[in-house]
């Protein structure tokens, strides 16, 4: 079974509160828009990271297949 889009936010603003989150895609292959305080500070690599570990057991199982990650501080969403 598939996580559902709701499943994946609800673990993104568990681990991130102030985060807001978009998701496009299907099924497997989700895009996620995340902005978060949290990121400040952090490479992209590093950013990409600490969201992918969220998923760690998903992405092994085939539970999600690929996460594509935009990752922004409020600031450069504003921009």
């Amino acid at each position: 079974a598939f996580m559902t889009e709701n499943e994946v936010v609800a673990r993104i603003t568990s681990a991130l509160p102030d985060a807001s989150v978009e998701v496009s895609g299907a099924d497997c292959h989700l895009t996620l828009t995340i902005v978060s305080d949290a990121f400040a500070g952090k490479a992209l690599l590093a950013r990409h990271r600490s969201i992918q570990a969220l998923f760690k057991d998903e992405l092994a199982s085939g539970e999600l297949h690929a996460l594509s990650l935009v990752t922004k501080t409020p600031t450069e969403a504003a921009a």
